[in-house]
């Protein structure tokens, strides 16, 4: 550590705000590595103790206001400042042969400029790292004298997320009697560009075809040429639809022989089973599984029973078995490796692409009823009041008595089903529910984030067409499992904690000042004032959402609210679940379809010394490489999950050119608005220049188009009639005309201070 700055002048205990953005500077400088600067670093570095740590507190709320600082997590830093570990794309090469590459998530300010990481190549002195190209996704360790650097920072790749498509994934068309025919790609960014495909480079395709094809040499007009290499299926058929997103994303969907062959070589687990391994057998508890309708695999299991120990009196004891993977997949064989790659499994409408082979994910570690599984175990013991007492961890066989919906799980205990009187529901569900009831007290009290989004579902039809969209109901089974899931993997984290070992922890940081300013602005523009008193905590949140619940505005605010939020990611550096409302919270619940869940089985397994397969050094990269590579992988698998739901809703709606629909403005920009429809949640966007014949300026801080002549204004969340003029299934976009019959509320809603008179200049706003 530097040595000790000083303070302010007159003062004894607190430091100016000059030197804490020096000291806060100099660190990054000073160190090898990255290092944590928070709050209680800084109180270390100046000597501050007692109570005027609350002060220190309030002069880094003052600095982060101001700019002068910028937080993530617990962390300071100066504004502006990269992470040590980062998603980037590599955009060029520079003279020196060096790739450069640019933040992926970067947001460039009115006044800055992306900025240009310089990464080491392969034909230069001490290289260290995958070989990557222009158009890759890489991960990057900056090096720790980029933090302080008047020079453009530089680092090296530790990962390629995804690699640069080389190739072009389209649709092929060809017109009768024309030698040539063209691909149109599926990419939103390329929809204006065409691939010529000379005769006899279309291999296979016919028309309508989902092709790839690899480019070759664009001409000075700008022509490209493409040659087919592989046809993928018939747009015709929507069960190509999810291939559009696997192709484009570069998500792995086939296995390896070896990854195969060693999953179909395992055998089951048993009491003594490899790896040093001596199971508890828990055989004759009667576990349960509660799942959605079409789930394919069961990885939790829950069971429940009232406590019998004098000193707990009505409480409960609730254990919650989870798939033990790590019995089948070793840390670095083909198996392990490819599920690394994948980070998850991706579920589509019409398939998944699971993250392990199905000889795995669908038979062995799948808790099915009736047959012995392994699992990793933890013992919940529930007081009276709600609170956790205690809990252990156990690695068991067990073996499930039943597999149940959500749906009948629900109508069980509710008493509208047959089997309400059974056994089943006395012994099994009845505890519980129970059990659970005991639990709401305590999950009041933290108060998580409370939104009421409803998860918009697709019912297909066999031909894989989409049928229709519905919102299935919220029911007290799915808050019950999601309830005691959250608890099984707070005491996984507090577990690994207590043993000092590292872990990845799931991570989600308090909304941003910049966010709540937007915020704030939001709800000013619909008559709602917010103050904010104390410290951010979810029920904030809440208690808005209490306030407007109800009203016209309640699903508008709910998605605003969303919109506010941080991105929740793994991470080996603590700070903390701000929606949930807890201090450490990890993942251990989905090991069969999550490589995070089997990291921390690993862990547990390593600290709680159940066998010789826990978690080994080698050649599990870094853990802060490993979240950083799992975040990627979950953000890329939502995307894909989000563009395949859509490409099926427009492809739904473009037999209906015409037809009018209902719907809400959910985002606002200068060139128009974006509507989102109410019957299927589908996304459209309106161009100003077809809303009418006024002149529309951008009230940013509204969120609205206000028009000059006529003071007609279109805010977010404002509820309009669209009429749909165009729609793209390729690209999975719809293009609205909106139609009269709302323009007088419109008019009317013009918020106060807002002038009717036409302006004659006035000057964009970023």
């Amino acid at each position: 550590m530097a040595n000790r700055p000083n303070k302010a002048p007159g003062s004894k205990s607190l430091p100016s705000k000059e030197a804490i953005v020096d000291f806060i500077k100099s660190q990054s400088s000073e160190s090898s590595r990255p290092v944590k600067i928070g709050k209680r670093e800084i109180a270390k570095a100046f000597d501050i103790k007692g109570n005027s740590r609350i002060a220190l507190k309030a002069i880094l709320k003052e600095l982060e206001i101001e700019n002068a600082v910028e937080r993530r997590g617990k962390k300071l830093h100066r504004p502006g400042a990269l992470p040590p570990l980062l998603l980037a794309n590599i955009t060029r090469i520079d003279r020196s042969g060096d790739l450069v590459a640019a933040p992926a998530e970067w947001i460039a300010t009115s006044d800055e400029n992306i900025p240009n990481i310089h990464v080491r190549s392969p034909n230069k002195k001490n290289f260290k790292g995958p070989t990557a190209r222009i158009g890759d996704v890489v991960l990057i360790r900056l090096d720790p004298s980029s933090e302080s650097s008047t020079t453009e920072p530089s680092g090296r790749i530790v990962k390629i997320v995804s690699k640069h498509q080389s190739k072009v994934i389209g649709v092929f068309r060809r017109q009768d009697r024309e030698p040539n025919g063209v691909i149109l790609p599926v990419d939103k960014k390329a929809l204006g560009r065409q691939i010529v495909v000379r005769s006899g480079d279309e291999g296979a395709a016919t028309n309508n075809d989902l092709v790839v094809a690899t480019l070759t040499k664009g001409t000075k007009l700008g022509v490209y040429f493409g040659k087919i290499t592989e046809t993928v299926g018939s747009l015709n058929s929507e069960k190509s639809i999810s291939l559009i997103a696997i192709h484009t994303h570069g998500i792995p969907d086939q296995f390896s022989r070896t990854a195969i062959a060693e999953a179909e070589v395992a055998m089951p687990a048993t009491l003594t089973s490899g790896h040093g391994i001596s199971r508890e057998d828990w055989r004759s508890t009667p576990f349960i599984t509660i799942d959605p309708e079409d789930a394919k695999d069961h990885d939790d299991a829950i069971h429940a029973s009232p406590d019998p120990e004098p000193d707990n009196h009505g409480g409960y004891v609730v254990s919650v078995a989870i798939a033990d993977v790590s019995a089948y997949v070793s840390q670095g064989y083909a198996i392990d490796k490819e599920a690394l790659e994948r980070g998850n499994s991706v579920y589509f409408p019409d398939r998944v692409v699971p993250m392990l082979p199905e000889r795995i994910s669908n038979d062995l570690c799948s808790l099915k009823p009736n047959e012995e599984r392994p699992a990793i175990a933890v013992r919940l013991v529930i007081g009276p009041d709600g609170r956790k007492k205690s809990h252990s961890f156990h690695r068991i066989l067990m073996r499930s008595m039943a597999k149940l919906s959500y749906n009948s799980a629900q109508s069980m205990v509710d008493g509208s089903s047959e089997a309400s009187s059974s056994e089943l529901t006395k012994k099994a569900l009845k505890p519980l529910w129970q059990a659970w009831t005991l639990q709401l007290s305590e999950r009041q009290e933290r108060a998580p984030l409370d939104l009421n989004l409803p998860e918009r579902k697709l019912k297909l039809r066999p031909d894989g067409s989409l049928d229709y969209v519905y919102l299935p109901p919220r029911l007290e089974a799915h808050r019950l499992v999601e309830d005691f899931m959250i608890m099984a993997n707070v005491a996984a984290a507090e577990t690994l904690e207590h043993h000092h070992t590292p872990l990845i922890y799931r991570v989600h940081d308090e909304p941003s000042l910049e966010k709540l300013r937007g915020f704030k602005e939001v709800l000013a523009s619909i008559g709602f004032k917010m103050t904010l008193q104390g410290a951010l905590r979810p029920d904030f949140f809440n208690n808005i959402l209490k306030k407007i619940e109800g009203s016209p505005h309640q699903a508008f605010v709910n998605d605003v609210v969303l919109r506010s939020q941080a991105q929740a990611e793994y991470s080996n550096d603590n700070y903390g679940h701000f929606g949930l409302n807890l201090r450490r919270y990890a993942h251990f619940t989905s090991p069969i379809r999550r490589y995070s869940d089997l990291v921390v089985h690993r862990a547990l397994i390593r600290a709680l010394k159940l066998g010789a397969d826990g978690l080994k050094d080698d050649p599990i990269p870094s853990l802060a490489e490993l979240a950083a590579s799992l975040s990627a992988a979950e953000r890329r698998a939502m995307v894909a999950e989000r563009e395949t739901i859509d490409r099926l809703i427009v492809n739904h709606l473009s037999s209906k050119i015409g037809a009018s629909f209902s719907g809400r403005i959910s985002g606002v920009t200068r060139s128009g608005l974006f509507v989102k429809l109410e019957e299927t949640g589908a996304d459209g966007f309106v161009p100003a220049a077809t809303i009418g014949k006024d002149f529309y300026k951008f009230d940013e801080a509204k969120h609205a188009l206000i028009g000059q002549r006529t003071a007609e204004i279109f805010r977010l969340g404002d509820q309009v009639k669209v009429k749909l003029v165009e729609a793209s299934p390729v690209a999975g976009a719809l293009r609205f005309e909106l139609l009269p019959g709302l323009r007088e509320q419109h008019r009317s809603s013009l918020p106060e201070g807002i002038s009717n008179r036409p302006q004659k200049k006035w000057k964009n706003r970023r």
